[in-house]
């Protein structure tokens, strides 16, 4: 898989790598351009090992109709930087355009373990992928970066958006009963309505939505 723009490199300096994430934001599509039938999901996260001294990226394939994987790719590089606040785009892409490349076919939709354009210039890894594969993609984080949200309900779909001023970055979902919500977000050509869409039609009782569930677990080496 190519790719189509210079993805930005750590060149040391984080004023420098903060005005290249200004720059990449200025290149995603906030609205949908996504196929018509979505065939083909992937799902991406990194994992560290040896101390850190190495990126470990997961990539899944799965079918968009049944949620099944239908492959799984692991990339092992030395990791690039150290981790700085704002940055971790910068430090995990590598290793993730390195897993996403050995998939067997290209997906329809990414989803990514990070922050899509809910990062304080716009740019979490999600959106920064996004830009530089041209691919439609998801943001589905953890924990919030940036904004403020008022809490979702109790029950699971509860949902309330994710705001920065008056601009929508996302929206935050109770994706399960009794779990911390996530913090769901456009990457690249997906808009925050559709990026919802499609987590909520991705869960299958846990927390994580199936694409960056099952990368999470080979991300972490849990099935292994």
């Amino acid at each position: 898989m190519n790719t189509v723009i210079d993805p930005g490199r750590w060149e040391g300096s984080v004023a420098a790598a903060r005005a290249q994430q200004t720059q990449l934001a200025g290149r995603v599509e906030h609205q949908d351009r996504l196929a018509r039938d979505v065939r083909w999901l992937a799902g991406l996260d990194v994992g560290f090992e040896d101390n850190g001294a190495t990126t470990r990226a997961a990539a899944v394939l799965l079918d968009a109709n049944t949620l099944l994987p239908v492959a799984q790719e692991i990339a092992r590089i030395p990791t690039v930087m150290p981790y700085i606040p704002g940055l971790l785009s910068f430090r995990e892409l590598p290793a993730l355009l390195a897993a996403l490349a050995l998939l067997p076919r290209t997906p329809d939709l990414v989803f990514v373990d990070g922050h899509g354009i809910s990062h304080p210039r716009r740019l979490g890894v999600a959106a920064h992928l996004g830009v530089v594969t041209d691919l439609p993609s998801i943001g589905v984080a953890k924990s919030k970066l940036v904004g403020r949200f008022i809490e979702p309900g109790a029950e699971a779909g509860a949902h309330t958006p994710l705001l920065d001023g008056d601009e929508q970055l996302g929206w935050v979902l109770r994706s399960k009963v009794r779990c911390k919500p996530l913090f769901v977000a456009g990457g690249h050509r997906v808009s925050a309505d559709t990026a919802l869409g499609w987590v909520q039609r991705t869960l299958r009782g846990y927390r994580l939505p199936e694409p960056t569930r099952l990368a999470d677990r080979l991300a972490s080496r849990r099935d292994e």
